[in-house]
């Protein structure tokens, strides 16, 4: 991706530093504190709450003033759409069950795009204070005063891999036996961590994730954080997930691979 000459990767970065600030000063108050949740489903379930909605609202405002020209594209208001190549793509909370469950595995997602490819993000976590950046030269981890610059795995076999998904019941229809095929091909899988496992795939923790039934404000942020880790992360058909879809990702391109193989055999 070339982005243009006088793009400020600086202020970027800066921006996405100072709306997760702004959002944590909506979700830390109510993270473990009862908060009301309404259901968005008239049938099933898909919760959102107070922090969702005042949170967005917060990033939009930082955004905003920082960019005023740029789309903006959020999960719980409206599209901001300029006609700008370049756009904001937010999810306030992902993991809102985990949110209201009380586990600190959810997290604040904003990621930038330049003409349809996501280039920089942030995910930050406030209740453990930690901070994952994927910039265009580097992805970086920050709590508090530690610094770390992220790289993943060098794992190439599957038979070595750790797998996290959210959930296999996400895998429905002829999906169930093909990821059942994959998590049967892998050292150990694990559920449940939401945005917080592709975050453990850039810091070297993790080897695989894979989620079907993504939104673009579910993943957007989350790429350029594993790309510039050394990961690959493309939809179950191998192209860019920018836009969302059934995704997966891996630490590296032989195991990526293998598990698109494995899955699609």
């Amino acid at each position: 991706m070339t982005l243009p000459d006088d793009l400020d990767i600086a202020r970027v970065e800066a921006t996405l530093r100072a709306a997760a600030t702004a959002a944590a000063g909506e979700t830390l108050p109510r993270f473990r504190n009862n908060v009301a949740v309404d259901n968005k489903y008239q049938k099933g379930f898909d919760p959102v709450t107070e922090a969702d909605r005042n949170s967005e609202l917060a990033i939009r405002r930082v955004i905003s003033v920082e960019f005023p020209g740029h789309n903006i594209i959020g999960e719980e208001h409206p599209n901001l759409q300029t006609g700008s190549p370049f756009t904001w793509t937010i999810d306030p909370i992902d993991g809102t069950r985990a949110f209201i469950s009380g586990l600190p595995v959810w997290g604040t997602l904003i990621g930038v795009s330049f003409e349809g490819r996501n280039f920089a993000g942030s995910m930050s976590q406030p209740f453990t204070g930690e901070l994952f950046l994927g910039l265009p030269d580097n992805s970086i981890w920050e709590r508090g005063s530690e610094r770390r610059t992220l790289k993943t795995k060098s794992t190439t076999e599957l038979d070595s891999a750790i797998l996290f998904t959210t959930t296999p019941a996400l895998f429905t229809g002829d999906l169930e036996p093909r990821y059942k095929r994959l998590e049967q091909s892998v050292m150990l899988a694990r559920y449940g961590c939401d945005c917080y496992a592709f975050c453990l795939l850039a810091a070297g923790h993790a080897d695989i994730v894979i989620e079907a039934g993504l939104n673009s404000y579910d993943i957007a942020a989350l790429i350029p954080l594993i790309e510039n880790a050394g990961g690959i992360i493309t939809t179950i058909e191998g192209k860019p997930a920018d836009q969302g879809g059934h995704v997966i990702a891996a630490a590296t391109p032989e195991l990526h691979r293998a598990a698109l193989e494995r899955f699609n055999a």
